[in-house]
């Protein structure tokens, strides 16, 4: 198990890069097209330095590209395997979602009657906060 340290590492720093919602947004931004900050900015509705932190350690982690264009540069996700995992993600939570609605409305309705706060919560796939109301 030791000898395989070093790839565990770093498929979690491969990973870590999409635990991140904010950068999340900036790959689907330019995971087909090439874009500016400015671009990506407008697409996601991110700050511009929000934006240009994600892009820079996409670009460092080796799995975007980015060129300049005159005076601004453009990057591009270069690694299919990143956007093929965020597809496939993306698709099979929102299969289980689909799969899941219909029980949504008795949890949510369950949930009302007892924490009438934490409703919302149960559709949104969250727990309710502990609250001193919640523990009597």
């Amino acid at each position: 198990m030791q000898e395989l340290e070093p790839v565990f590492d770093k498929v979690a720093r491969y990973f870590a890069l999409l635990s991140d919602a904010s950068r999340l947004k900036v790959i689907h931004a330019i995971c087909n097209t090439e874009r500016s900050v400015n671009d990506v900015v407008t697409e996601t509705g991110l700050s511009q330095s929000t934006v240009s932190r994600h892009l820079s350690a996409l670009h460092l982690a080796g799995v975007a590209t980015r060129h300049k264009a005159g005076t601004q540069a453009r990057y591009l996700i270069s690694d299919r395997t990143l956007t093929d995992i965020c597809r496939t993600a993306c698709v099979s939570l929102v299969a289980r979602e689909e799969e899941h609605a219909s029980q949504v409305p008795p949890m949510k309705k369950q949930a009302s009657r007892f924490m009438p706060d934490a409703a919302n919560d149960v559709s949104m796939g969250r727990s309710a906060p502990v609250t001193a109301k919640t523990r009597k």
